[in-house]
């Protein structure tokens, strides 16, 4: 028989207190707390990037964003050179990139070898641990001096195009581009071969079942189902370019001009805050650079909430389901 005064009873207490509900209320709001912790540093940076841009958007007001003029001396100041920079580099680096991105992640889901697949998956996702430093060294070292010819030739046979002029100095769009083209291969590859992955065996079975070819398989089915996927993929991939500053900075040429031109030299936002924002001492400077710094938070938080919602729509409807 257990006395009162055995120690049992409140270890009995102790455990009717600590419940499997309250264990499993405690996590859940220990999580949600965790959560609106990230949330509230999201606000918190945008809010401090908003208030730290107050004297540029009250100066210039809508004209920040059209206006092409950067003079500090002059204390006049234009986000747009910087904004076609980025836009232009990140989007013609996913022109570049997502075929290439796209084939590989193909050819890994659907041709090659379990084998083979798994090392060049682990090959091309190591590639994304590489610091942007390292791209910019090889972009300076060895892409630079290799584009310089093949500029030469294209400004000498193709000078009546307006993408090709200019001088062949190596740095510029095209550069960028391809430099940048280079870094976000490796998370278009693994999330677009992720996507195929996951397109269930029995669409591909229902169409070898009427008859269908190997490639019409993958061109109907298999792609029609993984559509949303693969551009939220795609959208993931231009997230990335849109920061990216030091590979960038390095072979862009840092000029805020605006030039069909790829050879012209450019200007990115991020690489005008890497290069700038130790170096501005006055008020208005450095809430330009807050406003460009805000501009670049948003941007790439919509490319984002976009390609989350993408995937959100395809993990709810599945594919082409989702169109009907």
């Amino acid at each position: 028989m257990v006395t009162k005064e055995s120690p049992v009873r409140p270890v009995l207490a102790a455990r009717r207190w600590w419940s499997p509900a309250r264990r499993d209320r405690t996590f859940r709001g220990t999580t949600a707390l965790f959560a609106g912790l990230l949330l509230l540093l999201a606000a918190a940076i945008a809010w401090s990037l908003a208030h730290g841009s107050h004297a540029a958007v009250v100066k210039f007001g809508w004209r920040f964003l059209t206006s092409r003029e950067w003079d500090p001396v002059a204390d006049d100041y234009g986000a747009l050179p910087f904004i076609w920079g980025t836009l232009a580099t990140s989007l013609l680096a996913l022109a570049i990139a997502a075929p290439l991105g796209l084939g590989a992640a193909v050819f890994l889901a659907e041709l090659a070898p379990p084998w083979l697949s798994a090392p060049v998956s682990l090959a091309i996702e190591l590639l994304a641990a590489i610091p942007s430093i390292v791209y910019g060294l090889w972009g300076v070292f060895v892409l630079l001096p290799r584009l310089r010819p093949v500029q030469a030739w294209l400004i000498e046979h193709a000078s009546g195009v307006p993408l090709f002029s200019g001088a062949p100095i190596g740095t510029g769009l095209l550069a960028g581009a391809l430099v940048l083209a280079i870094m976000i291969l490796p998370i278009l590859t693994s999330l677009s071969r992720d996507v195929l992955n996951a397109v269930p065996k029995s669409l591909r079975e229902a169409a070898y079942a009427v008859g269908a070819t190997h490639w019409e398989t993958l061109r109907g089915p298999v792609l029609d189902y993984g559509r949303a996927g693969l551009v939220a993929a795609a959208l993931l991939a231009l997230g990335r370019a849109l920061g990216e500053t030091m590979a960038v900075t390095m072979v862009i040429g840092n000029t805020p001009t605006i030039s069909v031109s790829l050879f012209q030299p450019a200007y990115t936002m991020s690489s005008v805050l890497a290069n700038e924002f130790s170096e501005a001492t006055g008020k208005v400077h450095t809430a330009a650079l807050f406003e460009i710094a805000f501009l670049l938070f948003g941007l790439t938080i919509a490319v984002n909430a976009c390609a989350r919602a993408l995937l959100w729509k395809l993990g709810a409807g599945g594919g082409a389901a989702v169109r009907d």
